[in-house]
């Protein structure tokens, strides 16, 4: 039986259930509240109160993601485009990557790692290949470059 969400209390019951299970962001808490049938008039007023409690925060929002999909093996560069796409603020998603305290050429060498086993590429067919899966993770071409030369020993 779908839960009707015509009261202010149900939608605030409905996004802290959607809460409990991970961060959200608001756009996508409100997008999920819409999907789900709240009307537009009780959700923006809901999520103003979750965030006067500090049950809904972007900054922690957006700490989480960064921290799961570099965990993943995702760049800089894809976990950006992934939280515009979601409708956060390219100053908050900038601000949350530079504090996120990762090491992206790190990031990077233990996902060549992973995929390729270490091996430097051979000829332009495998630097393709491998230059292609680092770039589509979304690290910078100038790292990828300096770990395909090689040049990350010298550092």
């Amino acid at each position: 039986m779908p839960v009707v969400l015509d009261t202010p209390a149900a939608v605030r019951r409905a996004a802290m259930d959607l809460l409990a299970r991970r961060e959200h962001g608001r756009v996508e808490l409100s997008r999920k509240l819409r999907q789900r049938g709240a009307p537009e008039e009780l959700i923006e007023p809901a999520l103003d109160r979750l965030i006067e409690d500090g049950l809904l925060c972007e900054a922690r929002y957006l700490e989480s993601f960064v921290s799961y999909r570099a965990r993943s093996g995702s760049g800089p560069q894809r976990i950006r485009e992934e939280l515009l796409q979601r409708g956060l603020p390219r100053g908050a998603i900038d601000q949350a990557l530079r504090d996120s305290g990762i090491d992206w050429r790190t990031q990077l060498e233990d996902t060549w790692r992973r995929k390729f086993a270490g091996q430097l590429p051979l000829d332009a067919r495998e630097r393709g290949q491998q230059t292609r899966f680092l770039s589509y993770r979304g690290y910078p071409m100038d790292l990828i470059s300096r770990l395909l030369r090689g040049q990350f020993e010298d550092d």
